[in-house]
């Protein structure tokens, strides 16, 4: 892939790639809504499922249902354990996330990595809206490669490359069902108990665990 190479060509060349199944992690950020109207804009065929975490914001859910109304969309929805939920606030308490980084990856893992395993099982490969720009732990970030964490599976970053100015230029030309949060002051947005709006001068990604270290910050899915 070259430096000019367009978010279309890399979807494209990913699907192609994969021989297979591929699907979109959806977390209705505006990375994912790009995504999806440029897969729809160039007629590709790419699926689209979604971790439902227990705790999204209600805005969160006003959007997936715009999408699904707007692109005649069929959403995959995926659930965590509820066994694995109840033993978790039973022993631990709603919020136990905070008291430790153990205990927030032992959350995420429960809420959204094991999910995410379901979910892959049977794609040959997958599609995000990183983008290298959001943190420091997503500089090397590939295109396209080999997601080593999930048995070698085709992973897909069509915006890697894209910049937030750009992304916001092109939600907003294409009219996009934008998440209310955004007007807030909230910048990437995840489980509500773990995200808040971002400061002046705070990267996209300050308000997701504030309370940890800029290197730890990221739930599992992508880096463990």
């Amino acid at each position: 892939m070259t430096e000019k190479t367009t978010a279309t060509e890399i979807l494209k060349a990913g699907i192609e790639a994969a021989g297979g199944p591929v699907s979109l992690a959806c977390s209705f950020s505006l990375e994912d809504l790009a995504i999806i109207d440029i897969a729809h804009t160039a007629g590709l065929k790419l699926g689209v499922f979604a971790i439902d975490t227990g705790r999204l914001n209600e805005e969160t859910y006003a959007v997936a249902e715009a999408l699904v109304d707007r692109y005649n969309l069929r959403i995959d929805w995926y659930f965590p354990r509820h066994e694995a939920v109840e033993k978790l606030e039973r022993e631990k308490g709603l919020f136990s996330f905070r008291e430790s980084l153990d205990n927030r990856h032992g959350c995420c893992h429960i809420r959204k990595v094991e999910p995410l395993g379901r979910a892959l099982k049977e794609l040959n490969g997958w599609v995000t809206g990183m983008r290298r720009s959001q943190s420091v732990t997503r500089n090397d970030l590939a295109a396209i490669g080999r997601d080593e964490l999930n048995g070698g599976l085709l992973k897909i970053n069509p915006l890697l490359d894209w910049t937030e100015e750009e992304l916001l230029d092109y939600t907003e030309e294409h009219r996009l069902p934008k998440n209310r949060l955004y007007r807030q002051g909230y910048r990437s947005i995840g489980c509500a108990p773990c995200t808040r709006a971002v400061q002046p001068g705070e990267d996209a990604r300050a308000g997701r665990w504030w309370w940890e270290n800029p290197e730890n910050k990221e739930c599992g899915l992508h880096r463990r």
